[in-house]
């Protein structure tokens, strides 16, 4: 208990990113078609428009690896106080939000790129908490 009292703030910044990073994941597993689609059409007339599919799929593996190297990584530092594993998750989701980050600029959504600002800010600061 001691452990999750001294961490409560990486702790609670490690769910919110879990719950952000596995439910985005889950969603392109369970509905691949509808987000292809809906990612296709948001890409039309940028110069990613031909390789949705397979950088999809890479955000897919990146979300869900994130996610899941954060929710061990929730165990492990309440448990043991070892960072190793939020901190490789919370810099994988912050690698992820770069890519997120570079196509929604590339399809001129500027709105959705700045709302991606308020994810990696948190993400840093997840690596500079876990990095103390």
């Amino acid at each position: 208990m001691e452990l999750i009292q001294k961490n409560a703030t990486e702790i609670l910044l490690l769910l919110f990113l879990i719950v952000t990073f596995l439910q985005s994941g889950v969603d392109k597993v369970t509905d691949w078609k509808g987000n292809l689609a809906f990612i296709k059409d948001h890409f039309k007339n940028s110069p990613l428009k031909n390789m949705v599919s397979p950088l999809l799929a890479v955000i897919l593996i990146l979300e869900l690896m994130a996610g899941a190297l954060m929710f061990v990584g929730v165990f492990q530092l309440a448990t043991t106080g070892e960072t190793n594993l939020a901190l490789l998750g919370v810099e994988l989701s912050a690698l992820c939000l770069i890519f997120l980050l570079v196509g929604q600029r590339l399809a001129k959504d500027y709105a959705g790129a700045m709302t991606l600002a308020v994810y990696f800010m948190i993400s840093i600061f997840g690596v500079y908490l876990l990095n103390r």
